[in-house]
């Protein structure tokens, strides 16, 4: 089978192709790639300050400690329950972790305060109670301006 195509056709599918080309050469360039911290490399990008419990309740700041604009930080905040016989625990802990995500973005070197109340509520049982919650980062994005 032949097939005749138009000059105009052709010269058109040769701009596309070259277009595609020079798009598909500088996607690179254009997207940045996402990184993987580890819990010590994040703690030196943030740190979580002036951390309160109050009902269950956590506040604190997280502070942005790099040149860079930090936004969309999630937590991991993890309230563990001790039973008071631990040799002998009940059926179900009620033990719970969360990971919310703290709206707002952090300029270099400031802070950014936090409220978080647990949703659901926390148990309230008698056969034991709550440590004192832990709070860490989980993930955050650090907004990077090309030549700065």
């Amino acid at each position: 089978m032949i097939t005749i195509i138009s000059r105009q056709t052709a010269v058109g599918l040769f701009v596309d192709s070259v277009l595609l080309g020079v798009i598909l050469c500088a996607w690179p360039n254009l997207s940045l790639a996402q990184t993987l911290a580890s819990h010590e490399q994040a703690g030196s990008v943030l740190t979580v300050d002036k951390l309160m419990v109050q009902d269950a309740t956590v506040t604190g700041e997280i502070r942005n400690q790099t040149k860079n604009t930090i936004r969309e930080v999630q937590l991991f905040i993890r309230y563990n329950w001790l039973w008071t016989d631990e040799r002998h625990p009940g059926k179900d802990s009620p033990s719970a972790a969360f990971y919310p995500t703290i709206a707002g973005e952090i300029a270099p070197g400031r802070s950014l305060p936090f409220k978080f109340t647990p949703s659901p509520p926390l148990a309230n049982d008698t056969d034991g109670k709550f440590e004192t919650p832990s709070v860490s980062i989980a993930g955050f994005t650090q907004v990077y301006f090309p030549g700065k």
